[in-house]
């Protein structure tokens, strides 16, 4: 049986709550308990991140996929690149060292981004492919978890989704952002799980 861990981030900053968990929430308030599926909820804090997700991953999941928030974003989107930086490259004059001291200098994903982006964007969901999963704690989950399923002898799926903020919480904030309704985030994070379920199921590409 294949095994999924899905993982969001609780709110960080002026954020009083974050898109990726309440999109989880209500994924999984709405469908039946599948025991293929792990799900958890990450603090944003880099040490407590590592920690957890190690954790985790020696639990030996097939596929990694990680969600967060994106303030500012119109489409959900599919991160291709994790890279080894750990900081934020916004922060003027700040160092930006290494997430791993002589490590690889990128990870790529290789979950069917361009598949799902297709398909999603069919459905009438927003979607894109992005290049770039910041220098944070979004990338560091995604580069991370690379490694360790690598280490751990694990399939090289691991994917990160960035996802718009939700009504909700422009309204809250007051802040001219656009948006995305909880029902279509929740209606694409749906379709990829299912797709990704069928093909390890039946062995197919991500196997």
């Amino acid at each position: 049986m294949v095994k999924i861990l899905v993982t969001a981030f609780e709110p960080y900053e002026v954020w009083s709550e974050n898109a990726s968990w309440l999109v989880l929430m209500e994924y999984l308030r709405t469908r039946s308990s599948d025991p293929r599926i792990t799900t958890r909820r990450y603090p944003v804090d880099f040490d407590l991140l590592k920690s957890r997700l190690r954790q985790d991953l020696e639990k030996e999941f097939d596929v990694v996929l990680h969600l967060g928030q994106a303030p500012g974003s119109s489409h959900i989107r599919l991160e291709a690149l994790a890279v080894n930086v750990a900081g934020r490259t916004e922060v003027s004059g700040s160092d930006l060292p290494p997430i791993i001291a002589g490590g690889v200098m990128a990870y790529r994903s290789h979950l069917p981004l361009a598949y799902w982006s297709q398909h999603l964007q069919q459905l009438g969901i927003p979607t894109q492919i992005s290049y770039h999963a910041g220098t944070f704690l979004c990338n560091a989950a995604m580069y991370l978890s690379h490694v360790w399923q690598h280490e751990l002898g694990r399939p090289d799926a691991v994917g990160f989704i960035h996802l718009p903020l939700l009504p909700s919480q422009v309204v809250t904030d007051g802040r001219g952002m656009p948006s995305m309704a909880l029902a279509m985030q929740v209606q694409a994070l749906e379709w990829i799980l299912n797709d990704l379920v069928s093909e390890n199921s039946s062995g197919g590409r991500f196997a």
